[in-house]
């Protein structure tokens, strides 16, 4: 397995453990509806690239925010994201991290990556919408927390610890 993608993946189940343990502590932080909406498409696009690297022939769920009517309830979807992408991870071999998969958002024109490329698309995207709700919680009055890679790295790269 590539150990810059995994380390990716090992960052951004702690980043966003991380984000949901700050959310959590700040008083009204998951009833705001920037957030609540942002924390939705953050795990529903995990899903959707965890279903585009994995088996596109089972059926992709769409979700909106209201499938979820408590913050739990998303929170939830997060921890399973993690959970079954862990699993996807560890079957992954330097052959597979090549192979081409279809991106099917994309339509006009199509868009095919490697497995390895959608992947740090993934890990990419989560760790871009995660800067934004710091930066609401801050408004908030909350106080964000670091969630930087090289924190990561530094706290020795600890397990996520879902709150």
């Amino acid at each position: 397995m590539n150990t810059i993608l995994r380390d990716l993946y090992g960052h951004q189940a702690w980043a966003d453990a991380q984000q949901w343990r700050a959310l959590q502590g700040h008083p009204g932080a998951l009833a705001d509806a920037s957030i609540r909406k942002r924390l939705h498409h953050i795990h529903s696009v995990q899903h959707a690239f965890l279903w585009a690297v994995g088996d596109q022939a089972a059926r992709f769920t769409r979700t909106t925010p209201d499938d979820f009517p408590l913050p739990k309830d998303l929170e939830r979807y997060a921890i399973d994201y993690h959970e079954r992408m862990g699993q996807v991870l560890a079957g992954l071999d330097d052959r597979r991290l090549e192979e081409p998969v279809r991106i099917p958002w994309f339509k006009d024109p199509p868009l095919h990556l490697p497995v390895i490329e959608a992947l740090t698309q993934a890990a990419m995207h989560s760790h871009y919408h995660r800067g934004q709700n710091a930066t609401r919680l801050r408004e908030l009055g909350g106080e964000p927390p670091m969630t930087d890679l090289i924190v990561w790295y530094w706290k020795g790269r600890p397990a996520a610890g879902w709150p």
